[in-house]
């Protein structure tokens, strides 16, 4: 992973507005976010979060959809919101990607999830400001997911709410029929970048990212190893939507910074926003030949 490290300093120095994505915007935003503390569902800092997101999302002019839903773990209901924008194009395909924007409850300690939520909310923020400023021949969604973590212990019914909850309703509208492509980014912003080959998700739509990695040179962050994750793209997945769930699951030596309180914005690198940015909007370009 050296010459991983090195390429990703180097490209941190590179200017940002050589490209659509900006790296350092994301990052930035992430990092606003996460000085909001904690951002479990249904509290005041989570509702902040929101806030600040419509904020920045008002001048891309994409349709801003709040999903308002409740959810039943078994420790009780909890009202929850999944944050949608729509651009349209013209084909009457849609390409989605998602992310988590919550933080898991930690009682007794302060888990401000940096990666691990933080990431993909200001992610998503900075590939809607790329987004409005290219050409489109699908509708694009882009979806911050509520209540990725599990209220308590993960099981069939505690954890991925905003996705099930959403996968249904899209079921229902015939969305999901629509869909080409869901992309969904989780735990993205690592300083030491390597995403695993996710083998829950589709293959064809894995070999395209993977592919289209290598072609930008960034082959290096996007890894051979396998792993099977439980993420947001499960509920669509098990509906027969093409998904792909890009996850970085070595945070710190042996994982030891997530869903720890180490999970901090120190951690994270603009550059590793920028590699995944750069992918997937060429991937978007791919997926409308």
């Amino acid at each position: 992973m050296a010459i991983c490290r090195a390429a990703l300093i180097l490209a941190a120095l590179l200017p940002a507005a050589a490209a659509p994505f900006s790296g350092p915007r994301a990052f930035e935003d992430t990092r606003r976010i996460v000085a909001l503390g904690p951002r479990i569902p249904n509290s005041p800092a989570h509702a902040k979060m929101r806030a600040y997101i419509k904020a920045q999302l008002a001048p891309t002019g994409a349709e801003i959809i709040e999903d308002k839903f409740t959810a039943t773990p078994p420790s009780g209901p909890i009202p929850m919101v999944n944050l949608i924008t729509r651009f349209k194009g013209t084909s009457g395909a849609a390409v989605v990607f998602t992310g988590h924007y919550d933080t898991k409850v930690m009682p007794g300690r302060t888990f401000v999830g940096a990666n691990d939520g933080g990431a993909s909310a200001g992610f998503l923020v900075e590939m809607a400001r790329a987004l409005a400023r290219q050409p489109r021949k699908h509708d694009v969604y882009l979806v911050w997911f509520d209540g990725e973590e599990a209220i308590g212990e993960w099981n069939e019914r505690d954890g991925v709410h905003g996705s099930r909850h959403l996968a249904q309703r899209w079921r229902r509208e015939g969305v999901l029929s629509r869909i080409v492509a869901l992309v969904n980014v989780d735990m993205i912003g690592d300083k030491s970048l390597g995403i695993l080959s996710e083998m829950n998700s589709n293959a064809r739509l894995r070999q395209l990212v993977w592919q289209t990695a290598r072609d930008l040179g960034h082959g290096g962050y996007f890894l051979s190893e396998q792993g099977w994750i439980e993420d947001d793209h499960m509920p669509f997945v098990r509906l027969g939507v093409p998904a792909l769930d890009l996850i970085d699951f070595n945070y710190g030596s042996s994982n030891e910074y997530w869903h720890t309180e180490k999970d901090t914005i120190d951690k994270l690198s603009p550059a590793s926003f920028a590699i995944v940015g750069e992918v997937l909007l060429e991937t978007l370009k791919r997926l409308e030949r």
